[in-house]
């Protein structure tokens, strides 16, 4: 099965009950788990821009309370969901440590590899986006998680444009990725997954990137009634229309069966009523005279 991973972002608007809604949503939907985002605008801006920026100031108002975590990771766990989140500064990985399944790193931060260096040595799980980079950077990323605690690592295909024209999506990156993946040497004891993150709010761009890429992972940004911060931008998915998306990857991928050539059980009441090979008629000529009775 794939991993649906839904990203709260800043839509949260920091109210507590609205992220465990998000978290209820998400259950809902079919997802395996959620994802929500721990920055500080201080430690994310430079104070240049800061300074300059009331637009990028204003995102304070965006920032996911530290004390909300272990709560919100007791709720996730407890519906049965993976609980992540991104850290976008070094102390923010402390923080997290103790609640999260895995750790995301996103696209942004992809050439700070003390980030990576410190989120590999939880010995957590690493997700991390591709947005905007080139292939070389995308290994040197891996080569310094290769010198971590970290054992899992799941590349994530991903446009940094909100939304993505689906044009520029370039889903063929996909495969770009797990070739690289494949050529690459590396520890015998950590497995490499592929994903995609998306921000296109496509069923089509989902269809293709799971049916013909076969990716592991896909992350997609969530808000609940179209009031989250973020929600204008154009990138989010609402529960109802992912939840409907999510469902029919799960029955293509169900109809996909064990690969064993023969009759399905739903077949074998037909069996009988085959052509007899020896004049071509049907049924079997061993149930034509007890038809009927």
């Amino acid at each position: 099965m794939i991993d649906f991973i839904a990203e709260v972002s800043s839509n949260h608007n920091r109210d507590l009950s609205r992220m465990k809604e998000f978290i209820y949503a998400s259950k809902k939907a079919g997802c395996s788990g959620i994802k929500f985002q721990l920055f500080k605008i201080d430690k994310l801006f430079a104070t240049e821009i800061l300074e300059k920026s009331e637009t990028h100031r204003k995102r304070e108002a965006w920032e996911l309370p530290e004390e909300f975590i272990p709560e919100l990771a007791k709720l996730t766990h407890k519906l049965g969901l993976k609980f992540s989140c991104t850290p976008f500064y070094l102390e923010a990985v402390d923080i997290l440590e103790p609640y999260v399944d895995f750790l995301k790193v996103a696209s942004y931060e992809l050439m700070w590899h003390n980030l990576f260096e410190k989120c590999g040595n939880t010995g957590k799980p690493i997700v991390f986006s591709t947005g905007m980079a080139t292939m070389d950077e995308v290994k040197d990323t891996l080569e310094c998680l290769f010198k971590t605690k970290c054992k899992e690592i799941t590349i994530l295909h991903c446009n940094s444009a909100y939304p993505t024209p689906v044009e520029d999506v370039n889903l063929t990156k996909i495969k770009a990725l797990k070739e690289m993946v494949n050529s690459i040497e590396k520890p015998d004891e950590i497995i490499i997954k592929v994903g995609y993150s998306d921000h296109t709010v496509s069923p089509a761009v989902l269809y293709r990137t799971i049916h013909h890429y076969g990716v592991d992972l896909v992350e997609f940004h969530l808000d609940l009634d179209g009031k989250g911060e973020e929600y204008k931008a154009g990138h989010c998915w609402l529960p109802d229309k992912i939840a409907g998306v999510i469902n029919n990857i799960n029955e293509g991928i169900k109809s996909d069966g064990q690969g064993e050539f023969g009759p399905s059980p739903s077949e074998l009441p037909d069996r009988e009523w085959r052509s007899d090979p020896i004049d071509g008629l049907r049924p079997l000529k061993g149930i034509r005279n007890s038809f009927g009775k």
